[in-house]
């Protein structure tokens, strides 16, 4: 099997949202600190403010920036994760849910929200729920297809 065959093209949209949630809670982060630091300034000395209230603030701020980082981490392993596995179509039988398009499979795109299937024939099919994928050079019997039918994916 031929792992050149497989393009990777990650949609920049999602990287982007991803980039600018972070630099968003980055921006919030710093400013809350700005405010943090501003309000121990200005407070009362007879008054101040609660410290543990300061900390759970502090803290609920961390835990969002944290949480958006980890967002960020799942994505690329997802991504990464479709691209390993692109290379294991290359060479097997594909039928589109619709049975429509059926063919071998010569080359693999993955983005970011999916992955296209493209036959030796030239025609594009979207790898998701009723798709049929079978080992190479096996036969698919496109008069059993219904909505029920599962991806089978034997590997060799």
């Amino acid at each position: 099997m031929a792992v050149d065959a497989v393009t990777s093209s990650t949609s920049t949209s999602s990287t982007s949202a991803s980039t600018t949630a972070a630099k968003s809670a980055t921006i919030n982060y710093n400013d809350f600190l700005q405010l943090l630091i501003a309000q121990m300034k200005t407070q009362d000395p007879t008054d101040p403010m609660d410290a543990s209230e300061q900390i759970s603030q502090l803290a609920s701020f961390s835990q969002v920036e944290q949480q958006i980082q980890t967002n960020s981490h799942l994505e690329t392993v997802l991504q990464n994760q479709w691209i390993s596995q692109a290379s294991d179509y290359i060479g097997k039988e594909i039928m589109s849910a619709d049975g429509t398009v059926t063919g071998t499979i010569k080359e693999i795109t993955v983005y970011s929200d999916g992955i296209i299937a493209e036959t030796e024939g030239g025609d594009k099919v979207l790898l998701q729920a009723g798709v049929t994928v079978a080992p190479a050079g096996t036969t698919i019997d496109t008069t059993t297809t219904s909505s029920d039918t599962t991806t089978s994916d034997s590997t060799e």
